[in-house]
């Protein structure tokens, strides 16, 4: 086979894409814009310290668990090892001053949560039974061949996480809690789908752990697999046209001038930039606006903090911190009293280590807040954009003070990024942390299929199926599936169990 696939773009989706097309024959060629591979798995230096930019915490990873299976398919397992959170508590959700782990296995969930829940018994009982029937139900997820190619159930979408809840728990408290780690999907009350909550939860409820040494790993990894299958892959390499006749896409062109042709093209950038190197009638203007239209998930200020050597205990355990009342408000708050929460998690640099060299705070940001200083270049934004950073990062730092006291005093220094970073490094909308947001009231809105009206075009990425790197890595299985048959890879992947 000598079919020539373009993928633009190297976040998890478009390497895995690449990886089981050049597995399986096609000659591939990766374009990443950036001088770093991955995307999401980017990990950034300074000063000695190593820090994670997106893909902080994975699940499932015990033998024989579906991202164990998926990362044996994609020969990661050599290179990418991990270490086990705090299985009594793996997360921690604090509000207005309690705190309540989750613990993984779902009888040790349910018996950890019932302890201050006792009246809950039972509606915990049926919460996490509940999620493990949606989540499994999936086929793609359980790895399942499938007959009609349905990979959900059009039910889970037209559900809200929070209707959910509300009808399982009685006690408002629980309800909070249970909805705790929304930060992992920038849930929006009334709005974000039961199923990606389901999904999320069945997948770290197995077992959750952080990758030793940072993600980066898995996208070194998968781009040395890409080459060792006669694939190129190539950084600076930044696209700004695809070119289209009649029938098809024919190539793509890059800001230096070079064009390269190819028989097809998967494209795992935001589908509004997809849209952006496209012109062509193929496209219908009415997609064209209905993709302008979608609303995106909310973005984030991150702070990257190194501690003095020795002196930080590691956290096993990532901590959900609530001052405002009710958790799903969290994302709606007032420029002035911000921020309202954060999530607080050390780095893994090595196993069994007892002190965190690196750890990382996470609040979110709405982008109309940095929007000013669109348009202008990292390290140039000015003066006014500097103080703004070190503004926020003094109140970031003191509402991670109040809950754990003394860590200011063993920081010896601390970066931040804001959601124009974000934009800048991923090429999502409005540095949108998960790309388009997915709605239950309007279910067909949030739902970007792989196929565009170019034959040859495809996507792949975090809008298509979901985010995470289960949802993307899912997500790259069918936008494969149009080459090879989708149950023709779910039969590649089990066969090497």
């Amino acid at each position: 086979m000598d079919k020539h696939v373009i993928i633009i773009g190297s976040g998890l989706g478009g390497l895995t894409c690449a990886y089981i097309l050049s597995r399986n024959g096609y000659r591939v060629t990766v374009l990443e814009q950036n001088a770093q591979f991955g995307g999401c798995l980017q990990n950034f230096t300074r000063r000695g310290a190593k820090f994670e930019t997106g893909m902080h915490y994975i699940g499932s990873m015990g033998e024989g668990e579906v991202l164990h299976t998926l990362f044996r398919y994609l020969s990661l397992l050599p290179d990418v090892r991990v270490s086990p959170l705090d299985r009594s508590a793996y997360d921690i959700i604090s509000i207005a001053g309690e705190r309540f782990p989750f613990a993984n296995g779902n009888e040790q969930f349910v018996e950890t949560l019932a302890r201050r829940f006792p009246a809950e018994r039972r509606h915990l009982e049926e919460y996490v039974r509940a999620i493990d029937e949606i989540a499994t139900g999936s086929p793609l997820h359980s790895l399942r061949e499938q007959g009609d190619m349905t990979f959900l159930a059009l039910s889970l979408t037209r559900q809200s996480v929070s209707e959910f809840i509300d009808s399982t728990i009685t006690d408002g408290r629980l309800r909070q809690v249970l909805a705790g780690n929304l930060p992992l999907y920038a849930g929006v009350r009334g709005r974000s789908p039961l199923y990606i909550h389901a999904v999320v939860n069945h997948f770290y409820n197995a077992g959750a752990y952080r990758v030793i040494g940072g993600s980066d790993a898995i996208s070194r990894s998968l781009v040395a697999s890409i080459r060792r299958h006669g694939g190129e892959a190539r950084t600076c390499s930044r696209v700004v046209r695809i070119a289209c006749d009649s029938a098809g896409a024919t190539g793509v062109t890059l800001a230096t001038g070079e064009t390269l042709p190819c028989d097809y093209i998967v494209s795992n950038a935001h589908p509004a930039r997809t849209l952006e190197w496209l012109d062509t009638p193929l496209i219908r203007r009415s997609y064209r606006e209905r993709v302008a239209g979608l609303r995106n998930s909310i973005s984030n200020f991150t702070l990257y903090i190194q501690f003095k050597e020795g002196e930080e205990p590691y956290l096993n355990s990532n901590l959900y911190h609530y001052d405002v009342p009710d958790v799903w408000g969290a994302g709606d708050y007032d420029p002035g009293a911000w921020p309202g929460s954060f999530l607080y998690m050390h780095l893994c640099t090595s196993a069994g280590q007892q002190h965190a060299d690196t750890a990382i705070v996470m609040a979110y940001m709405r982008f109309e807040e940095v929007s000013r200083w669109r348009g202008t270049r990292v390290g140039q934004r000015g003066d006014e954009y500097e103080a703004f950073k070190r503004e926020r990062s003094e109140r970031l730092l003191d509402a991670l003070e109040r809950q754990m006291p003394g860590t200011r005093a063993r920081i010896a220094r601390h970066y931040a990024s804001t959601p124009l970073t974000y934009l800048d490094y991923t090429g999502t909308e409005e540095g949108s942390m998960y790309g388009i947001l997915r709605d239950c009231t309007e279910p067909s809105q949030g739902v970007v299929s792989q196929r565009t009206r170019v034959p040859n075009l495809f996507q792949v990425g975090q809008n298509i199926n979901s985010h995470g790197i289960l949802g993307v890595i899912v997500g790259a299985i069918i936008t494969s599936g149009e080459f090879l048959g989708v149950n023709e890879v779910i039969r590649q992947i089990k066969k090497n169990e």
